[in-house]
């Protein structure tokens, strides 16, 4: 039941809900209001907040005590902190319109790994990471932080249904849904023509709503899913695995929030820091199972992503061969691969 626990803890915190991991209990900044943020405080000392140590960083918080940036920081509730300037400072967005009241005073986690375990849920959400939290607080759902720690690697993976699916590319082509229990996310892959004693052309490509669909120039993610079906069909035999990780993992709408901070002069990576995310928050378990459920355990690789390689080796699937792939550069997205290339470590 853990991963169904999960799922419930994620709908309840996306409706606005309070949710307990480990007992201790969680609202999500971003959907709160005052009635819920007032029944969650109750008449006890106010909830304090919680926010990643990134978000703390920017806000110059992590020098009041020892705090490393992959932990979370505590930040005390004064008798002024009200929903508004939780939202303020949970919200970089905001910051240039909304300057911050201060002074803030953080305090210690009192479980380091539940706090993670809480970050995570609300990643998984597609919230900010920023919840006010309080010990036996009140509940709708309730997750063990290892279950939160657990959810959405694949690790019960499996085929929902597959159909033939001629397209632009070639004519032979199969598409193949996946589904994990408890999970609402359906990864897909699509084959293309058919093995003929060679490992597959395989491209391991993230969802890109504003690229794959609606053509922005901001990125170079529709031009290289154009691009990679292209060199697979030519392969002759081939995969693309469409994985639903929006944004490097951190959702649609957190990308969006990325793309405003970027207009304010910040690169991809920093927006991304200063949202209170890692750089890169995709997890490719799911693909190295997608690929060992459709019987592929040494592929070549579409990529210019040395840690994708990586980690799909770590996974246990073998990279017989790095290709590159280059497509879709231009003036609007110019500084963004630069960034890939500087920042990220992708290569040519």
């Amino acid at each position: 039941m853990g991963a169904r626990d999960v799922a419930r803890a994620i709908d309840a915190l996306r409706r606005g809900w309070p949710v307990a991991i480990d007992g201790i209990s969680f609202l999500a900044i971003e959907r709160a209001d005052a009635d819920g943020l007032a029944a969650f405080d109750g008449d006890d000392a106010p909830a304090a907040l919680l926010i990643s140590g990134n978000r703390a960083a920017t806000l110059k918080l992590t020098n009041q005590r020892d705090a490393e940036p992959d932990l979370p920081v505590l930040v005390r509730r004064a008798a002024w902190f009200d929903l508004d300037a939780a939202t303020a400072l949970a919200d970089p967005a905001l910051d240039l319109a909304t300057p911050l009241k201060g002074p803030f005073e953080t305090a210690a986690l009192c479980s380091p790994p539940t706090a993670v375990a809480a970050l995570r849920l609300a990643r998984l959400a597609g919230l900010l990471p920023a919840l006010f939290t309080r010990r036996d607080g009140p509940a709708e759902a309730r997750a063990t932080a290892d279950d939160v720690m657990a959810f959405g690697h694949g690790a019960d993976l499996h085929i929902v249904s597959r159909a033939r699916l001629p397209n632009r590319f070639a004519e032979q082509g199969e598409i193949v849904a996946f589904r994990a229990d408890g999970d609402t996310v359906e990864h897909v892959a699509l084959l293309l023509g058919a093995p003929a004693g060679q490992p597959p052309l395989v491209r391991v490509h993230s969802e890109c709503l504003t690229g794959d669909a609606f053509g922005s120039l901001k990125c170079d993610c529709g031009p290289q899913l154009d691009a990679a079906l292209a060199r697979i069909a030519g392969a002759g035999w081939g995969i693309l695995l469409y994985l639903r990780q929006e944004g490097r993992g951190i959702g649609l709408v957190n990308k969006l929030r990325a793309y405003a901070l970027q207009d304010q002069g910040f690169d991809t990576v920093d927006a991304n820091l200063r949202l209170g995310f890692q750089d890169d928050e995709r997890d490719f378990a799911v693909a190295a199972r997608m690929l060992a459920k459709l019987g592929q355990d040494r592929v070549r690789l579409l990529t210019n992503n040395p840690l994708k390689v990586a980690a799909l080796e770590q996974l246990g699937i073998a990279i017989a061969e790095r290709v590159p792939l280059q497509a879709g550069e231009g003036e609007h997205n110019r500084a963004y691969l630069a960034t890939k290339r500087d920042r990220s470590g992708h290569q040519l």
